[in-house]
């Protein structure tokens, strides 16, 4: 990516917060100058007494290369290539690996009182592998895309009506070489496609991939908010990782921090020796919780960074969306916290100045990539999240529906015997199902810290906790709301997740592991081959309660409509007991042809099934005037196709 020197609008724009390139003109560039190559620097460090540029190049020497302050708080430096490089070709950018470490950089900010921090570039394209800490110089240019019929078909996709099934996955666990170490972008990649397109999910999220010191942290403390991780391989191999997914119709959601940050030396806290991107009362920027500090959205120039960042992973990784982490601790100042928090101007605690950057991260998000996604993990009832800012909304695409998941989550682990009690667990989220566009995630948090895994949080012996779990994962594909799952749950995955080892890969040797995994692969296609599934999620009009109130059995059946008025009926069991006659209404004549039974023996269960074809009968039951008679298996969710019979001159006299 060359430098182009910014004018004054393009300055103006990064100190306002409405930059959404500020990539283009902070950070090391290369850029040619009479014929030769040389590398640009800049650095938003407004209160510093000096800046240096030091590293591998110059023995790591603090004072050196000295930068020049320029009018607005930015400090510059150009060098020539050749500084950076053993070879003699000073009209090259590209080296080779051995020549990384005169290609490490960092900044020696010195402070008002004359402290020095050593400070890695806030926007650099590349950084060292853990535990080194330094920025690498990095031209992004060149790399040749190939997924031109993706993001063509993406620019006109619509993703309310489209099914989105997810296989959330964190890169470094998902799998290892036999000695531990982790596997390269590209060795994902070839493992991983063949894997999502056998299973049939639409997309995968990766838990945070920017450049981060501590593995334990998931990715969730990141320090190079430019770099992808160097844990995995270079830029532009993780440029090509997405490419060969999009190639392969596969879609890459990200997952991203805008909330927070760590308070390692050489990140953004105290980042001139003051607070530039953290507020300066620990009463805004302290997040006791995390033990990280809070972004201050009232500083136009961190906005900014934050803006054109999530604008960056689009434009030059082509990502297809981002889920923003922790969207509750930006909403509100007491998040977290007890009683040392500051109010708002008006004496609530809404972060205003967070609410008013959401706004504008959504709108230049949708506004510049057709087709790309925001996601927000909040976790509270803030209103209209997924509504458009003109309507008073945050504009997000979509929102993690964790009320239902909590509800969900609570009730299975309950002894099926106490279900009945907590019945309206299974309903209750049909009260606000259609108030935002939801995603169902049973995420990587759902699974660590004690919560255990999602087979065992199933009671019973195994057999009930295989069946157990294939039912929720029916019922859950077909409530409203897209979906997704995290990695490992779909073969059951026995405990909980590590992030510093690999799945457990060889429990599909044993048997109920691989019949989990084709049950999941038969549901996901299912959903795919079923509009009705996906559809029409915003309203009544695709969904309708046909068994809400059965608690003492713990059955619930419901039917999803399609568009076009096509319908399945999902009928769940959260019971071992076994049901050789069940009666419930249906509104019209047909018939209901059984299509998926998470109890079919292919999938471990006992093979209690329903004939082929079933007739609906015309006999009054509840509030319908028809209905039906079938069998409902033990723990299980079947499916039925509801082949409707409508009586047409009736509907025209209306």
């Amino acid at each position: 990516m060359q430098y182009k020197p910014p004018n004054d609008i393009q300055r103006q724009s990064f100190h306002h917060g409405s930059s959404r390139h500020a990539y283009q003109m902070l950070g090391a560039h290369p850029v040619t100058q009479k014929g030769l190559a040389f590398w640009h620097f800049a650095v938003w460090a407004p209160n510093a007494r000096e800046v240096n540029l030091t590293g591998e190049f110059c023995s790591w020497s603090l004072t050196d290369y000295p930068m020049e302050k320029q009018y607005d708080g930015i400090w510059e430096l150009r060098l020539p290539n050749i500084l950076f490089t053993p070879q003699q070709d000073p009209a090259r950018f590209d080296y080779p690996d051995a020549a990384k470490k005169l290609r490490s950089y960092k900044y020696a900010v010195v402070s008002q009182d004359g402290h020095v921090r050593l400070k890695a570039d806030p926007y650099a394209f590349s950084s060292e592998l853990r535990p080194n800490t330094a920025s690498l110089l990095y031209d992004l240019s060149g790399y040749k895309w190939k997924d031109q019929a993706w993001m063509k078909r993406r620019a006109n996709w619509n993703p309310y009506t489209s099914p989105i099934n997810i296989y959330e996955m964190h890169l470094g666990s998902w799998k290892r070489h036999e000695d531990g170490e982790m596997l390269t972008y590209e060795e994902i990649a070839d493992a991983l496609i063949p894997y999502i397109q056998d299973l049939g999910y639409t997309h995968v999220e990766l838990m945070p991939v920017m450049e981060h010191p501590l593995d334990m942290s998931w990715g969730y403390q990141v320090t190079g908010y430019y770099s992808p991780t160097a844990r995995h391989g270079s830029p532009k191999d993780f440029m090509r990782f997405i490419d060969r997914l999009h190639q392969a119709n596969i879609g890459v959601i990200l997952d991203w921090v805008p909330g927070h940050f760590p308070r390692d030396e050489i990140g953004l806290r105290r980042f001139d020796g003051t607070a530039c991107y953290e507020h300066a009362d620990p009463r805004r920027s302290d997040m006791p919780q995390w033990g990280t500090l809070l972004f201050d959205y009232a500083r136009g120039e961190v906005c900014s960074f934050l803006i054109s960042n999530a604008s960056f992973w689009l434009e030059y990784y082509h990502v297809d969306g981002l889920r923003c982490d922790a969207v509750s601790s930006m909403l509100y100042h007491d998040f977290g916290r007890e009683d040392n928090w500051l109010p708002n101007i008006h004496g609530g605690n809404e972060n205003l100045d967070a609410i008013s950057f959401l706004k504008r991260f959504n709108e230049t998000i949708y506004r510049d990539f057709p087709g790309a996604m925001t996601i927000a993990e909040e976790s509270s009832a803030f209103p209209q999240v997924t509504h458009p800012t003109y309507l008073g909304g945050l504009g997000f695409g979509f929102k993690w529906n964790m009320g239902w998941m909590n509800d969900m989550l609570s009730y299975i682990e309950l002894d099926p015997i106490y279900r009945k009690s907590s019945h309206n667990k299974l309903t209750f989220s049909l009260h606000y199902a259609f108030n935002e566009n939801f995603i169902l995630p049973f995420s990587h948090d759902e699974v660590v810290h004690g919560k255990h895994s999602m087979l065992d949080k199933n009671p019973g012996d195994l057999w009930q906790k295989f069946a157990g779990l294939r039912a929720l994962y029916g019922y859950t594909m077909a409530h409203p709301g897209k979906k997704l799952l995290f990695m490992g749950s779909e073969f059951a995955h026995f405990i909980e997740w590590k992030y510093d080892d690999q799945l457990d890969w060889f429990l599909l040797q044993y048997e109920r592991h691989p019949q989990m995994l084709e049950f999941v692969k038969q549901l996901n296609r299912l959903y795919l081959d079923q509009p009705s599934l996906y559809e029409v999620e915003d309203s009544w009009a695709g969904f309708e309660w046909l068994q809400a109130g059965d608690a003492d059995n713990s059955v619930i059946i419901f039917t999803r409509y399609s568009s076009q008025n096509k319908a399945i009926v999902s009928m769940t069991n959260f019971t071992p007991q076994y049901h050789s006659q069940y009666r419930f209404g249906l509104p019209h004549p047909g018939t209901l042809t059984e299509i998926l039974n998470s109890d079919a023996e292919e999938f471990g269960g006992s093979g209690k099934k329903n004939m082929e074809v079933l007739q609906v009968l015309e006999i009054k039951q509840g509030d319908f005037q028809y209905c039906a008679e079938v069998c409902i298996p033990p723990l299980s969710t079947v499916y039925f196709s509801y082949i409707q019979d409508f009586d047409h001159s009736n509907l025209e006299e209306e």
